[in-house]
């Protein structure tokens, strides 16, 4: 038998190698149709009856409350992917505790308003943080944040730390480990981002498609039984409301690709921290590791540490009942200090932020 000559191996390759890109092109654009068809839904129309939309800023930002209106403020920030539901158990613990609780949804997640121009930087969404305060009338306030949510609560509070009273670092994603270091430069992810279509088709088979929404999460917790039915199903409301896709989409590529020089990951910043502070962290979490727990512990003075054993990143998911006791104890041992609010522009800085630590910088 005479063997196959070059040509022809190299002919049969190339066929494979066609039909294999033309199934994952007729695949993304499968997923991409998909999305469209299933993001249907206005922010109101798919937002749930137990919370409201209220004018922060530049946006119409959807917030639920809970407890009574004198009560010390609470205000939660959801993490990647989340939005204010994910709070629902713990607003109920503390509101029945006389706490004034407000979840508030992150966009592009949840049925915030997105903005046009697509600025999702630290400080954008903290200075959102700080206009729902504002519009809320809120002072004194216990300020907590969770994964990814903490970097926009931890740039509200340094831009205006006399509004806040307590913190609460939740499994906190601040980046304070990636300061300084230069992040290769990821040519092929920068240029699969870079493409719209191709990045709104990667987005909708993943991030946004519902028959993910369970393993994801499941990635993310380490006790997989907390994931139930009723928890993913919450989690996939926020998917039916139009332009999810494109939303995340035009969020995800900073948020891979860029290394943004914000308040939030400038370490000196921390050591001036001058509030009670729970950093509070799953000991099994994968996705942050402890130990950057006890290290972003030691740089706040003061903080308290709390380790919750067999809990991964979600502990306000995965074990409700003990993130409650820890966040009651904490907020009950910590009275609310007397807070005396000047002019607005005495509240916050007042120089341009790239005049005092230098431009932010994106790759």
């Amino acid at each position: 038998m005479r063997g196959r000559s070059p040509g022809n191996v190299e002919r049969k390759i190339t066929r494979i190698v066609t039909m294999v890109v033309a199934l994952l092109v007729v695949a993304l654009v499968w997923f991409r149709v998909a999305a469209r068809n299933r993001e249907t839904l206005s922010r109101s129309l798919a937002s749930p009856l137990t919370g409201r939309f209220l004018r922060a800023g530049d946006l119409q930002m959807f917030v639920q409350e809970d407890g009574p209106p004198e009560g010390s403020p609470v205000l939660f920030v959801h993490g990647f992917g989340g939005w204010s539901q994910i709070w629902r158990r713990t607003m109920d613990t503390l509101a029945a505790k006389g706490f004034h609780v407000v979840a508030v949804d992150m966009p592009p997640f949840g049925f915030s308003e997105r903005p046009t121009d697509a600025d999702y930087s630290d400080e954008a969404q903290g200075r959102r943080i700080l206009d729902v305060a504002e519009a809320l009338h809120l002072t004194g306030i216990t300020l907590v944040g969770h994964s990814f949510g903490a970097r926009p609560a931890m740039e509200a509070y340094f831009l205006d730390s006399l509004r806040f009273s307590r913190i609460v670092l939740v499994d906190a994603a601040l980046g304070l480990s990636e300061m300084g270091k230069v992040r290769p430069q990821r040519y092929a992810l920068r240029t699969l981002l870079a493409i719209a279509p191709l990045r709104n088709a990667l987005v909708a088979a993943t991030l946004t498609n519902p028959a993910f929404t369970g393993r994801l999460l499941r990635r993310l917790v380490a006790d997989q039984s907390t994931v139930t039915p009723e928890y993913v199903t919450m989690v996939q409301r926020q998917l039916g409301v139009e332009h999810t896709t494109t939303a995340i989409g035009a969020w995800l590529r900073p948020f891979l690709l860029s290394h943004e020089r914000s308040l939030v990951v400038m370490s000196p910043l921390y050591e001036s921290i001058g509030v009670p502070t729970l950093v509070l962290w799953g000991e099994s979490d994968s996705v942050i590791p402890v130990e950057e727990g006890r290290d972003l512990a030691k740089l706040i003075p003061g903080a308290k540490f709390v380790e919750l054993p067999g809990v991964g990143h979600v502990p306000a998911i995965e074990a409700p009942q003990r993130f409650d006791e820890e966040l009651t104890q904490f907020l009950q041992a910590n009275v609310e200090r007397p807070t005396t609010l000047a002019s607005k522009d005495s509240r916050r800085h007042t120089t341009p932020r790239s005049k005092r630590y230098g431009a932010s910088t994106r790759n």
